[in-house]
């Protein structure tokens, strides 16, 4: 009993390891608060944020990245559930307005409905402004597929990850929720879709 109980908890333990990971890249992992030298530490041309889940989460993160000098323009993509209200990317832009960013610094996508057309539609603000780097801040069970669908609709740009931390859905301690286990599920059964051209 006590071997079949322990082989169940490193399973699990594996398991919540290896989807935490797989789902939730973090290219700026290993670099400080600020741009540095080190090799996937430098600079980029803009800082992508897309909304959904939570949003207000995700969008602090991009403003935190943008006011330490990660790069000196932000993205922020997203249509709103209720048409009747601003769209996500608008409330998103005066959420970084409010803290100091230029107008001038932020352009806006309000027409996508989804993470594919998140990446199609930030696609031709980057093709049209010459933007070769990105970092890409969703949150951290969202973060997998949404740089596989950047990567496959501008596949000359460098994109890297940076998961939101504070995120009130998907938190280091996601596995003790049913919520964390159906988002994290969830999105692997997207990403194999992705990965089977079914999307």
């Amino acid at each position: 009993m006590l071997k079949w109980f322990i082989s169940v908890l490193v399973f699990l333990v594996t398991l919540i390891v290896a989807m935490s990971l797989f789902l939730a890249p973090n290219n700026l992992m290993n670099c400080s608060e600020t741009p540095n030298s080190l090799t996937g530490c430098g600079k980029a041309d803009v800082i992508i944020a897309v909304s959904g889940g939570d949003t207000a989460a995700r969008t602090q993160t991009a403003i935190d990245l943008y006011q330490n000098g990660w790069a000196p323009k932000l993205i922020f993509s997203g249509a709103a559930a209720d048409t009747s209200g601003p769209s996500n990317a608008e409330v998103m832009r005066r959420q970084a307005i409010k803290q100091g960013v230029p107008e001038s610094a932020i352009f806006i996508e309000e027409t996508s409905q989804n993470t594919k057309e998140n990446a199609i539609e930030t696609k031709s603000i980057i093709t049209d402004k010459h933007l070769t780097s990105a970092i890409v801040v969703t949150s951290g069970y969202h973060m997998k597929r949404t740089i596989l669908e950047f990567q496959s609709q501008a596949p000359g740009v460098e994109f890297r990850a940076y998961p939101t931390s504070g995120d009130s859905a998907w938190g280091v301690w996601w596995w003790l929720s049913p919520w964390g286990w159906y988002l994290s599920l969830s999105e692997t059964v997207k990403i194999i879709v992705f990965y089977l051209g079914l999307s």
